[in-house]
């Protein structure tokens, strides 16, 4: 009952609709018997193997890291950073762009909170990122010029990452799986922070638009622990 000139063939449980290419009406065939199929499913269709696991890139990020201070970030000079290195420090993370509406206010007062609270044990980690509005467009060295120069910033300033979509730094899959944001785990803009503590846990996320003045509270409960 199948013809040689069909062009599309539909098996829907125990009925077959073909659709002839020479005319645009359907024909219905009943198939009562089920299994009639099963040696066309059989070899277009292998089982995977037991092994076999679907996993996401978050999983991927993640199923070996406990907590921030188990990765490896490259500097702006293109030198390994073993986050290991912070323990015993409350961290602050964002991504920062040069070129940004926010990038005025966000780098001064994360320069006030640092050098405020640098001495408590504050470390803030800043990595340039050009995915929104490509606002961070410059070299690792026009970056580094610039917050130096204009902001005086004395927080160390990375490599330039991505932090969202498939060549996303391994460290912001790790962020995003531990702490979602309102309207998913991506990243909405220039400047969202996270707030880690001294055992290397991501205990908040915060809005690109929110103050970094406005977490002192936070930032406090954690150095004071």
């Amino acid at each position: 009952m199948l013809s040689i000139s069909a062009t599309r063939i539909f098996f829907l449980r125990s009925t077959t609709i073909r659709l002839s290419s020479s005319s645009s009406s359907l024909q219905f065939f009943s198939n009562p018997n089920r299994t009639l199929f099963r040696p066309f499913l059989h070899t277009s269709f292998k089982p995977l193997p037991s092994s076999f696991s679907f996993r996401t890139d978050h999983t991927m990020a993640t199923s070996n890291a406990k907590s921030v201070h188990d990765f490896t970030v490259k500097d702006a000079k293109g030198n390994d950073i073993n986050l290991g290195d912070y323990k015993g420090k409350v961290l602050i993370i964002v991504n920062v762009a040069s070129q940004c509406g926010l990038t005025n206010s966000n780098y001064t007062e994360l320069s006030q909170l640092y050098e405020k609270y640098k001495q408590k044990g504050l470390e803030i980690l800043a990595f340039p990122c050009n995915q929104f509005g490509a606002q961070e467009p410059g070299s690792n060295e026009q970056i580094q010029e610039f917050v130096c120069t204009r902001f005086k910033a004395e927080f160390p300033v990375f490599d330039k990452v991505d932090v969202n979509g498939d060549k996303a730094a391994p460290l912001y899959k790790y962020l995003k799986s531990s702490k979602g944001g309102l309207l998913g785990d991506g990243i909405k803009w220039n400047f969202a922070k996270f707030l880690v503590d001294k055992e290397g846990n991501v205990v908040d996320r915060y809005a690109p638009t929110t103050s970094p003045l406005s977490i002192e509270k936070d930032l406090l409960k954690l150095l004071d622990a």
